[in-house]
């Protein structure tokens, strides 16, 4: 028996909505992959991703963001903002189990810390190469946003090579854009390919915009942990200046004969840098430093490291189709002065 329909207030039946279109039956295929891909990716990195819990002083209080398992013996990552300055730091894993946790160390130049747990039973995730990282690929971000736990968003790739800068004033090169939406508590949660693999590490949004969201490369990522985990800080050479990655073009490869065909736009040179000292301008393309070639940021944060801190190296740039070599003496970076 059909059940009668509900009245409104005065005895009117309420208007009947349209039902909705069903998709055409030639897409519904597409949309069943496409869910079975999402779902597929979120069981295979859900076990990973932890609850990260901070206290501060009483002036500060406390906070929350996310996080996932790096290795089996309990280094999780998350991003350095989540637990700067914190006082206690607790991880909630995916089973429910809340275990204490401490700072192995942080880099709020790329906004990356390592933090360490005594567990059993911890699933690391499996990670994949930002730099085969595509435009418009599904990006699946999960995490806590205000404490819900494992909440599942997806998007696409919208862009690659942005720039951000972090809470300690340096530019973070090598981010990926996407507008797989992000929320307060989202932060240091992974962003994973169709495949479960993590792609990147959610960290920052845009608030007055929409779908404009911004994870740190987990290249760049996995570069600064092992340094975290061998050495507990990052000590790196600056130069002073902020860029992207960009593609040379074919003329100008074949003109100066070289090996590859991309580099470092400048995108900014700060005053009293290093850079400014040898002439670096916005618009010139970075494609070689201390002997090595530069095909993009990650090259250059890696030849950037400790030893170089105060040691004069040659630095190569192309300006228009000029190519320029000047010798320029990285100091330490600011955010490492202390």
């Amino acid at each position: 028996m059909r059940p009668a329909l509900a009245l409104v207030p005065g005895g009117t039946p309420p208007p009947l909505l349209p039902a909705a279109t069903p998709p055409p039956v030639e897409d519904a295929p597409l949309l069943d992959a496409y869910s079975e891909a999402v779902v597929g990716a979120v069981e295979r990195v859900a076990p990973s991703v932890v609850r990260i819990e901070v206290e501060h002083d009483r002036r500060r209080g406390g906070g929350s963001g996310s996080g996932f398992v790096y290795t089996p013996d309990g280094f999780v990552l998350t991003n350095s903002h989540v637990v700067h300055g914190a006082k206690r730091i607790t991880v909630q894993l995916a089973d429910g189990r809340r275990v204490p946790a401490s700072l192995v160390g942080e880099d709020p130049d790329t906004d990356v810390a390592v933090v360490r747990i005594a567990a059993d039973g911890l699933e690391p995730a499996t990670f994949g190469r930002s730099s085969q990282v595509r435009v418009g690929q599904v990006a699946i971000a999960i995490g806590n946003p205000f404490g819900f736990h494992a909440t599942v968003t997806t998007g696409v790739v919208s862009a690659l090579g942005r720039s951000l800068r972090a809470q300690s004033g340096r530019l973070i090169d090598d981010v990926l854009q996407t507008d797989a939406a992000l929320n307060p508590g989202n932060s240091g949660g992974p962003l994973v390919n169709t495949r479960g693999e993590v792609i990147g590490v959610n960290t920052a949004v845009i608030l007055p915009a929409q779908g404009l969201c911004f994870a740190i490369a987990i290249d760049l990522v996995q570069f600064v942990a092992a340094t975290l985990m061998r050495e507990g800080r990052i000590t790196r050479g600056w130069l002073g200046l902020g860029g992207q990655n960009v593609a040379l073009r074919r003329h100008l490869v074949r003109r100066h004969a070289l090996a590859h065909e991309s580099g470092v736009l400048v995108l900014s040179v700060e005053k009293g840098s290093p850079a400014e000292a040898v002439g670096l301008r916005e618009g010139d393309v970075v494609i070689g430093f201390g002997g090595h070639p530069v095909t993009g940021v990650d090259d250059l944060h890696k030849l950037l490291s400790g030893p170089r801190v105060g040691v004069a190296a040659p630095l190569v740039w192309l300006r228009d189709s000029q190519r320029i070599e000047q010798h320029i003496t990285p100091t330490r970076s600011p955010a490492s002065r202390d």
